[in-house]
């Protein structure tokens, strides 16, 4: 797939809406440096594109309830696509898991998994081997407290740099 490229404009719009979602289409324009009409119809390009896929409320879970951080390491016992396929349709459909991405090297993949505590965790992870996912191996990291978790794109990263 050939990268789309954005221009100046492009990127200041992408950083605004990232950090702000909720930014009217007004500021969103004098933020830019164009006129609302101009400005909307830049931002749909983008939206049809599938650039920006969205539009999200970052939610302070720990406010709410005690919620436990997990980073789970996981291998499977086999490696045909079938096998993949199965593991991630079972993930998919699993809230607790809020990530997961496939990996190379000696690991098949990472998820990071929020549950109320520990003990949620572990009744997770049972459920997931009783039912036969694909899992060989798993390993277990409890985030301790979180240092960094950005969700806004470096500029140089959306400008291809």
């Amino acid at each position: 797939m050939t990268p789309i490229k954005l221009d100046p404009i492009d990127l200041r719009i992408l950083d605004a809406v990232q950090r702000e979602g909720r930014i009217t289409k007004l500021a969103l324009a004098e933020r830019v440096g164009l006129s609302p009409t101009p400005c909307w119809l830049r931002l749909r390009k983008l939206e049809k594109a599938g650039i920006i896929t969205g539009y999200h409320a970052r939610i302070a879970p720990r406010k709410l309830a005690p919620v436990t951080s997990v980073i789970m390491e996981v291998t499977l016992a086999a490696h045909r696509q079938a096998d993949f396929d199965r593991f991630e349709r079972a993930i998919a459909a699993l809230p607790e898991v809020v990530a997961c991405w496939s990996v190379g090297g000696g690991v098949d993949y990472f998820l990071k998994v929020m549950t109320r505590d520990i003990d949620a965790y572990q009744r997770l992870v049972d459920r997931m081997l009783a039912e036969e996912i694909g899992i060989d191996r798993y390993f277990t990291y409890i985030v301790t407290r979180p240092v960094k978790e950005e969700t806004v794109l470096p500029a140089a990263l959306l400008a291809g740099g």
